[in-house]
């Protein structure tokens, strides 16, 4: 069963006198998220990945296409959706002068919490996001992770199923990023939450997804596992060859020689099958005469997918 399907969704955004500037923000955009997966929405800045969040959210309403969450539909049956889920934005922001169990005991009394329930719910969200220290604290001078580990539990506060995380690193220190990435693989490990996020980072998405799409201009353009991907892309394997002669001349033009390019004192080649082109490389340059001082081999990087389908 998939938690999250979604077909041919679009939206258009209109501004101006009478509507006339007209923005695509999706264009037919189609996804398949299985049930407690981590997955993982890549594409440039206003490419339609919050326009999508947003709309599976019930916080949109498409112009057309349909969507559903745990098998309901987001506009016939919104109410019935919100209760099962979340959102947190690595932009969010609250009301200043709140301090964090202030804001979650707020929050939680939207989800329909109250009393000693209410009160052991924040206590366990205060302890499991590490917001004790700052709990007397007011928003406005919390740092910023401080603020995205807070945006973190008040989306947890509804123990949601499906969760929509919106760049929920954007911004943070290394040490921060590792520490809130932690947090929500140990959410679908322990408690089998679905989970969707937009992120730049393609550490972070090769890290932490199941399965990546690409979206650019309300367009998926590529869905599956980082290895898939880069097998889809074609972009190939990477040799990386310290030699003497540096660069003999006729290797970048050898059969399956996808490009070639100077890094340091290496040359690096780009191959379309290494088990095949890394054996007749090394005995061509055997012939040649040429000493290989260092051989690497490396597999094509997320990030190089994305800058290939991001053209």
């Amino acid at each position: 069963m998939f938690a999250v399907d979604a077909k041919d969704l679009t939206k258009t955004f209109r501004s101006g006198w009478l509507g006339r500037r007209r923005k695509e923000a999706l264009r037919g955009a189609s996804l398949q998220v299985p049930s407690g997966a981590i997955f993982g929405l890549l594409g440039p800045n206003g490419a339609g990945k919050t326009t999508l969040l947003s709309i599976l959210a019930t916080l949109l309403l498409p112009d057309s296409g349909t969507a559903t969450i745990l098998g309901h539909d987001v506009v016939r049956e919104a109410g019935a959706i919100r209760r099962r889920l979340n959102m947190a934005s690595g932009n969010a922001s609250f009301v200043w002068s709140l301090r964090p169990p202030e804001v979650l005991t707020f929050y939680g009394g939207l989800y329909g919490l109250w009393g000693r329930r209410l009160r052991r719910r924040v206590d366990e969200l205060i302890e499991q996001c590490e917001l004790g220290p700052h709990a007397k604290t007011e928003y406005n001078a919390l740092s910023t992770g401080l603020k995205q580990r807070l945006a973190l539990a008040k989306a947890l506060l509804n123990d949601p199923e499906v969760l929509f995380l919106d760049e929920p690193t954007l911004g943070l220190d290394p040490d921060v990023s590792i520490r809130l990435r932690a947090q929500i693989a140990a959410l679908r490990r322990e408690r089998g939450t679905t989970i969707i996020l937009t992120t730049h980072y393609m550490r972070e998405a090769e890290e932490l997804c199941d399965q990546i799409a690409f979206i650019k201009d309300g367009r998926i353009l590529a869905q599956g596992t980082a290895d898939e991907l880069k097998r889809q892309i074609r972009i190939g394997d990477v040799i990386a060859l310290r030699l003497d002669p540096v660069a003999p001349q006729g290797l970048a033009g050898l059969p399956g020689v996808l490009q070639s390019h100077a890094r340091g004192e290496f040359m690096e080649y780009t191959v379309d099958a290494l088990d095949k082109r890394l054996p007749e490389i090394l005995r061509w340059l055997h012939e040649q005469g040429v000493l290989v001082r260092d051989c690497q081999v490396r597999e094509p990087e997320l990030e190089e997918v994305f800058v290939e389908l991001a053209r």
